[in-house]
Parts: structure tokens; C-alpha cells; sequence
């Protein structure tokens, strides 16, 4: 019995929410306003890819990153790669053939030259490069930035199958060995 105000509140409420609403005169769907959504959604999702590109660069975003600290050392290694060959490469037993140094560069601009880089040295059939990102120490910044996304980007790269932080005399913890694939 204590139910029945209730019901009947909820029924009113309902009536009331329905008020101006009216009965479909048919049942088919009225598809000539949808083929404007669908052109506004399709130039909606055109510019957004456009402006999604601006970004990101041979799968390479200016996303934020994990930070690294400038005197951290780095190692990546794709599945596959040995371990003797990893240590070889680490130890400064491979020499390096080419070289970029991204001292001064904004993210942007370091990503663009790094993208371009692996791929012209791979071009050219190099087998270790030499990436020089900086400490951050002299820029001000107690972040290393461009090492952190150095660090990202590097993984995603294709033909780099390994990387670590170079020996003291190539620049230590602001510079990477880059270990590139061969293509046959």
C-alpha cells in the first residue's frame, strides 16, 4: 500500500516528461538529414587526421614522454638482437659512420631531423650512427628534453634495431650509438 503514492508519482512525472511529445505518422527513417551529418562528419575527420599529422612524423609524436635524467644511461635492444652484438656496440667496437647532432633544436625540429637522418643513413647502407641529444645542462632546462624523446622516438623508428649511451669520448650520456638494420 505505501508503494501506490509512489507508482502514482512516477506516473504523473512520466506524463508529464511525454507532454509534447507526438506519435510517428510512419515508420521509415528520414535519411536526407543524415547525408549532411555524414558529409560534416567525413570533413570533420579529414582536417582532425590532418591536424593528427602535424604531430606525429614516421609514428613519431610530440606527445610527452618519460623524462630520463641527462646522466642516465641508456640501452634498447629489439627482440632478436644478440647480446654479444649489444655489447660490442655499447663498449664503442662498432664505429660509427655517420652523425647528428641535435644541440639547439626544438622538439619538433630534432624529431623531423632524426626521422630524415635514420633514413638517409639507412639509405646509405650505414650500420652504426651516432646521435648527439645534449645533457639540458647548458640550455637552462634541468630536464634533458630532446634525450628523453630521443629515448621514445628511437624505439619506434624502423630499422633501428639497437641503441645505447655512447662512451665518454664520443660525448657519454648526451649521445646514443644507433644500431641500424641492413636491408638485403
Amino acid at each position: 500500500m505505501k508503494d501506490q503514492p509512489d507508482e502514482q508519482n512516477e506516473a504523473l512525472s512520466f506524463f508529464e516528461a511525454m507532454k509534447g511529445v507526438q506519435q510517428h505518422k510512419h515508420d521509415k527513417a528520414d535519411l536526407s538529414a543524415q547525408k549532411t551529418k555524414d558529409k560534416l562528419n567525413i570533413h570533420y575527420r579529414r582536417q582532425a587526421a590532418t591536424l593528427e599529422n602535424d604531430k606525429v612524423i614516421d609514428g613519431l609524436s610530440d606527445e610527452a614522454v618519460a623524462l630520463v635524467e641527462s646522466t642516465e644511461e641508456l640501452v634498447f635492444a629489439n627482440p632478436g638482437v644478440q647480446l654479444k652484438l649489444l655489447k660490442r656496440l655499447k663498449q664503442g667496437h662498432i664505429p660509427w659512420e655517420q652523425g647528428l647532432d641535435l644541440h639547439g633544436y626544438t622538439v619538433d625540429q630534432a624529431r623531423d631531423q632524426l626521422s630524415q637522418f635514420i633514413f638517409d643513413a639507412r639509405r646509405n647502407k650505414c650500420r652504426c650512427a651516432i646521435v648527439i641529444h645534449g645533457k639540458a645542462h647548458s640550455s637552462g632546462s634541468e630536464q634533458p628534453m630532446i634525450k628523453s624523446y630521443v629515448n621514445e622516438w628511437l624505439k619506434r623508428l624502423p630499422g633501428v634495431l639497437a641503441f645505447c649511451s655512447a662512451q665518454a669520448k664520443d660525448g657519454g650520456t648526451g649521445a646514443l650509438y644507433v644500431l641500424l638494420k641492413r636491408d638485403k
